[in-house]
């Protein structure tokens, strides 16, 4: 059963519960972080965007998780012998301190510390219209040198993938909007180099969260965005979050528009008894309209221990290939289209 929200709603009800779990198709759902019925300690807000094509992309966060806020920029090449790097410093106690926007339609998320800056905003671009402005600067990034970057995300898609996700414990939920298929134009400067990105193959996909979470949490995200014989064609699949009995946060995207699947299952290799990240994958639906093998091209893997806290993560980058249909039934052929599929396993 996927229950869908049609109507503007406020987020929660006055014991800080969702008013009504389940999935919508634009940002229906109303949050207000004074509705929330948690420590500030606990309470976990987030702006993430990937922006990328099939040889170079970067991931910028800017986070406040309570009792520590992360601001984070990754850089990562797919061509020849692949890498990446990954820069992400932590602010102590940022309690909402950062003042992340209620909505992602508006407001500016901004963060910056002695050699870092990010800053997400809203701009009506004189070529592409409204767009959404990426800046972003990294003192001693890689061997001393500098990062710099702007993007500019536009022709954001009709409709995208809201969830509303309870947990068990109360107070406790999961809030989050992803968006696919932004068309992406800028550059990214690493001392000499530059990374001009074309937005006749570049992409970014949104992760807009809120929520309190339970301690103990581990996630599955898998995303892509291109062009299919020249129309925009995106997924979203996940779970791992509080229960999916109202709704999934599986969607496909083409020319704009979402459709709803049901449950999506990765199923990830294993070696000698522990996933094999960058062996062949594949997925599937219980509802037979995804079915998906990806080839995993570069693993971004960071592994944090400190006390309670704990964090084990697989951002691992490739290609996708399958089929996916459409809810009026059109089965669409995928190859080769570049994206991302994540384990995490978070303590915290």
């Amino acid at each position: 059963m996927q229950h869908e929200i049609t109507r503007a709603i406020p987020l929660l009800d006055r014991r800080g519960e969702l008013t009504e779990p389940g999935y919508a198709k634009s940002l229906l759902p109303v949050y207000d972080r004074r509705a929330v019925k948690a420590s500030p300690l606990r309470i976990k807000e987030w702006d993430y965007y990937y922006v990328g094509n099939d040889r170079f992309g970067v991931a910028l966060t800017v986070s406040d998780n309570g009792y520590l806020g992360l601001d984070s920029v990754s850089l990562l090449s797919f061509a020849g012998q692949p890498w990446q790097i990954t820069k992400s410093p932590i602010r102590p106690l940022s309690l909402g301190r950062t003042g992340l926007p209620a909505s992602s339609a508006c407001g500016v998320t901004a963060s910056s510390g002695r050699r870092h800056a990010l800053c997400f905003r809203h701009v009506d671009h004189p070529r592409f219209g409204p767009a959404r402005e990426l800046t972003f600067h990294m003192d001693r990034f890689r061997d001393g040198e500098a990062l710099d970057g702007r993007l500019y995300l536009f022709d954001e898609p009709e409709q995208s993938m809201v969830i509303c996700t309870p947990f068990d414990k109360p107070g406790h939920f999961y809030f989050n909007q992803k968006i696919n298929c932004l068309r992406a134009s800028g550059e990214v400067t690493l001392g000499v180099e530059r990374f001009v990105f074309d937005p006749s193959e570049s992409f970014g996909v949104l992760d807009w969260g809120r929520g309190v979470w339970t301690y103990h949490n581990t996630w599955y995200w898998g995303s892509a965005s291109g062009l299919l014989d020249g129309v925009p064609f995106g997924f979203n699949i996940g779970y791992g979050f509080g229960s999916s009995l109202a709704a999934t946060e599986n969607m496909l995207f083409y020319g704009g528009l979402a459709h709803k699947l049901s449950g999506v299952v990765f199923h990830i290799p294993r070696r000698d008894g522990r996933a094999d990240y960058l062996s062949p994958w594949s997925f599937s639906s219980d509802d037979g309209r995804f079915s998906m093998d990806f080839r995993p091209v570069l693993d971004r893997a960071a592994k944090l221990s400190t006390g309670p806290v704990s964090s084990d993560q697989h951002q691992v980058f490739g290609r996708f290939s399958g089929r996916a249909r459409l809810d009026d039934g059109r089965v669409l052929e995928i190859r080769d289209l570049m994206g991302f599929a994540e384990r995490v396993e978070n303590r915290w």
